[in-house]
């Protein structure tokens, strides 16, 4: 795992382990790596690599890549499924969980059957609008109870592997402008998920758009920077060169995101709170940086063992009302159509609660895409407490990879080339 871990990092940390620690002081590295300082540059290189390749297209009378946006909300620890899309009508809920079961009067009908949990109460006006698409009963073949082997199936798209590279950085492998590009894809994370590693591009990751607000313009820094353009000038044929290079790129993308996110004013009211500041930062950056694609934000705290009703509501809150701003906001920006919200989570929970007033491990759960694209409603039939699998589990109906699928397709990608055979698209988008 530790080698899967050091091939995947971000460019940072690599370099600390191979470049920086012999050309800069640990000092110097800390500053460049959590502060991100950069020479500012008004057009750097790598745009006009871009400009180049996309004229390239057009004298050959080819089509430029689309300009659909793909947010990923990834919800750890194990999202409970069956109370955030409750099945109000079935006994059998009730029986299993007489403590945590959301009572049929509080429960937000979505049909005859089917309701959100009362604290998602404002996704429903996406829902009426067709804007959120509701997948029931997602998951995989033999389901895996633990959060980090479930997380990296989820991430890597390999249940029967173990795969070094994450599903969206085979998928930016695809694309020849990705590594080009170093702001094709942005996770806001303190490490890089597994789903972006990859082999040829390089993604930022940091938590939060502050860190580029922060930045000063740093002497010392700009001075260290320059010495290392000399010497990739006088070392045309060293190993350290190419890192070198790699690491001006990624320092001039950051000062890049710097320069087009300072200024920009939210168009829309967002809570104070880790799903607010995460999907606030995508729209933010969805509005001032036309060349990225993808943007990865993760939140915490699913793990409901014990006393889960408090904890589930807050974060079901939370959820709702920042993915209802976003989606104001990305109305108010002319990209609800060209924009794709996927939610997920690496697994359900038991269909009974436990003794502690919560549940565990379970298997099969909703996922949710929200756009404006999208085909809304729900999707599927409804879990079957009546028919579950050998460890009294919900069933899979929807292998993940079809999702996965769908929106590889939506980003105008290859599904075949990056998950093979046998995933296809399903109409949802």
């Amino acid at each position: 795992m530790q080698e899967r871990k050091q091939q995947g990092a971000p460019l940072c940390e690599r370099a600390a382990g191979e470049f920086w620690a012999a050309e800069m002081s640990r000092r110097q590295f800390l500053r460049a790596g959590l502060t991100l300082v950069a020479v500012g540059l008004a057009a750097p290189p790598w745009l006009a690599h871009i400009a180049h390749a996309d004229a390239q297209r057009l004298r050959k009378g080819e089509q430029l890549p689309n300009d659909h946006i793909l947010v990923v909300l990834q919800l750890t620890g194990g999202n409970d499924g069956l109370n955030t899309i409750v099945p109000y009508r079935d006994e059998l809920y009730y029986r299993a969980r007489p403590t945590l079961a959301i009572p049929e009067s509080q429960v937000v009908p979505l049909d005859e059957r089917l309701g959100l949990h009362p604290a998602l109460e404002p996704l429903k006006a996406l829902y009426d609008q067709r804007a959120l698409a509701i997948l029931q009963n997602v998951g995989y073949p033999n389901p895996n109870r633990s959060h980090f082997r479930s997380m990296e199936i989820w991430q890597t798209a390999d249940p029967d592997g173990y795969s070094r590279y994450g599903w969206l950085g085979k998928y930016l492998d695809t694309l020849t402008d990705a590594a080009a590009n170093p702001v094709m894809a942005i996770s806001f994370t303190q490490e890089l998920p597994l789903a972006l590693h990859s082999k040829r591009a390089q993604v930022p990751c940091f938590a939060s758009l502050a860190d580029l607000q922060m930045m000063t313009r740093d002497p010392e820094l700009e001075n260290t920077l320059k010495s290392l353009a000399e010497a990739d000038e006088r070392k045309m044929d060293s190993p350290a060169t190419v890192v070198r290079q790699s690491t001006r790129t990624a320092l001039q993308a950051m000062e890049y995101l710097r320069e087009r996110v300072r200024g920009y004013q939210s168009q829309a009211q967002y809570g104070n709170d880790p799903f607010a500041r995460g999907l606030q930062q995508a729209a933010q950056i969805i509005a001032t940086a036309p060349h990225t694609r993808v943007l990865y934000v993760s939140v915490n705290g699913f793990d409901t063992h014990a006393g889960q009703a408090t904890t589930h509501q807050r974060l079901l809150s939370q959820f709702a009302g920042a993915a209802r701003a976003f989606y104001s906001e990305l109305q108010t920006l002319g990209k609800a159509d060209k924009t794709l919200l996927m939610v997920f989570s690496e697994f359900g929970r038991r269909v009974n609660e436990n003794g502690s007033l919560g549940t565990d491990h379970g298997a099969a759960a909703p996922m949710f895409l929200i756009g404006g694209r999208v085909k809304g409603g729900l999707h599927g039939d409804p879990p079957d407490l009546r028919n579950l699998d050998g460890n009294n589990d919900l069933r899979m109906q929807l292998d993940f990879r079809r999702v996965y699928a769908t929106v590889l397709e939506w980003l105008g990608g290859d599904p075949e080339a990056v998950l093979g055979k046998g995933f296809a698209p399903i109409p949802v988008v």
